[in-house]
């Protein structure tokens, strides 16, 4: 290389460049005019989860009017879905202190999904309704989902298949024709309608010697396909939806569990906190159960 060649700094330019053309307050890099300034993500949707407290006293002040026409609104905007917008909507009550109802929604137009949130607050009864919990995330494709090539990998180096033998082979072939409907559905979840659900934030751990991200990609790759290993012994009984929120929440993933029944979130929970990238490495929010009843039901059910 010629010594008159520049050399470059850390964000790209060459010096010669950086001093005939000096970054100003403000400069936008040419590059960044090429991308789309939007709030609908690139693949997947956003995923809202809102949790109401009902406040029984403010609806006593209510008249018997008022209380219709605020069953009504809020029958309507619970149940209302939106192609192109709210692509999934569903609202269910929650036992206990935590809350007394919540709904979760999930599509591409951020402003949609924070219209359900508003035209909640906004209800005839809005004023009754009062937010206990809330929680943002997108939907992803895990980093820790293999590719078929490197699927394959995994078969021949951890479990020492022969990729000429005919089970290597048709393991890969399976694997491949189920990984496009699977990340479809990490990414455009249709909701299961299923009774029940269970929701939690959750963290890997960055403590002292329990820190997740110092260790190698490999080790953590093997130690979540443990972990996916055991879910699947529940596949059937529930359906998991991992929802990506860091730097969009105070936690940096969300964890939606559908079951069938209630004992099968149990058995999921208690199972999987055994796998070590749980055991070792994961941090837990407050978890919330409820059950899913159809907008009306929901609010015959909550006696508003």
């Amino acid at each position: 290389m010629s010594s008159e060649a520049t050399t470059t700094t850390h964000g790209g330019a060459s010096e010669q460049g950086a001093k005939a053309h000096p970054a100003q307050h403000g400069h936008r890099p040419a590059a960044a005019a090429k991308i789309p300034a939007t709030l609908i993500p690139e693949t997947g949707w956003h995923f809202f989860h809102l949790f109401y407290k009902v406040d029984r006293d403010r609806l006593r002040g209510f008249s018997e009017a008022e209380r219709n026409a605020g069953r009504d609104e809020l029958a309507k905007v619970l149940g209302t879905k939106q192609p192109g917008a709210v692509e999934q909507i569903q609202c269910f009550a929650v036992p206990g202190h935590k809350a007394d109802f919540g709904v979760m929604v999930a599509g591409p137009d951020l402003k949609a999904l924070h219209a359900v949130e508003t035209a909640i607050a906004a209800s005839p009864l809005g004023a009754g309704l009062v937010q206990s919990y809330s929680f943002y995330s997108v939907t992803e494709v895990s980093e820790y989902v293999p590719d078929a090539d490197q699927y394959a990998a995994i078969l021949r180096d951890r479990e020492h298949l022969d990729p000429e033998s005919s089970m290597f082979k048709t393991k890969v072939a399976a694997y491949t024709e189920r990984l496009g409907p699977m990340n479809q559905q990490r990414l455009y979840p249709d909701f299961p309608d299923w009774p029940c659900f269970c929701f939690y934030p959750m963290s890997k751990m960055r403590s002292g010697e329990q820190n997740w991200y110092l260790l190698p990609f490999e080790e953590r790759s093997e130690l979540m396909s443990q972990h996916g290993r055991s879910g699947m012994r529940f596949a059937g009984r529930v359906s998991q939806l991992i929802t990506a929120s860091t730097g969009l929440d105070d936690w940096e993933w969300g964890v939606t569990l559908w079951a069938r029944n209630p004992l099968y979130l149990k058995d999921i929970v208690y199972t999987m906190r055994f796998d070590e990238s749980s055991a070792k490495y994961a941090l837990f929010g407050d978890f919330y159960f409820g059950y899913f009843l159809s907008p009306r039901e929901l609010v015959d059910t909550l006696r508003i």
